[in-house]
């Protein structure tokens, strides 16, 4: 199945790179990965092998070598716009649950969860459906997710 298709074993960082000829658009979900076959959106598909999982974030790219690179673009996803008078409080509360979250001025944005909908309408949240590319804050202690809270 793979045999064949380009291979990346590496990345480039958002504003390290440009001019991309090609993009592959990818959920929050979806740019977590190490070692999968992608889909660029004309089509042509490649497989990222990388030394370990990676979490990418809109703008990065992969590079194929002498085929150039490939713009990592968040896709739109279903998600759950927060907005209330407290957004810090808020914020803490699903931070408190180990949930994603986008955070901007006005407004948080999280993975839709009726359970953490539930709970933040509870607490005075308004909460809204959505669909965006989701770009959540990375883990305190690496770039992007982390997996554990080991010093």
């Amino acid at each position: 199945m793979t045999a064949g298709l380009p291979i990346t074993q590496t990345i480039r960082r958002a504003g390290d790179w440009q001019g991309a000829p090609d993009r592959c658009v990818l959920t929050f979900e979806e740019r977590f990965l190490r070692r999968k076959v992608l889909q660029t959106e004309t089509g042509k598909q490649f497989l990222v092998d990388l030394a370990h999982t990676e979490s990418l974030n809109h703008g990065d790219a992969f590079e194929l070598g002498s085929s150039g690179l490939i713009e990592v673009v968040a896709a739109e996803e279903p998600l759950l716009e927060v907005t209330g008078p407290d957004l810090v409080r808020l914020a803490w509360h699903i931070g408190n649950r180990h949930c994603p979250c986008q955070i901007a001025p006005e407004r948080l944005l999280i993975q839709h969860d009726h359970v953490i909908r539930d709970m933040l309408a509870q607490l005075g949240a308004r909460v809204r459906e959505v669909n965006e590319p989701f770009t959540p804050e990375g883990g305190a202690y690496g770039h992007g997710r982390t997996h554990s809270h080991a010093h």
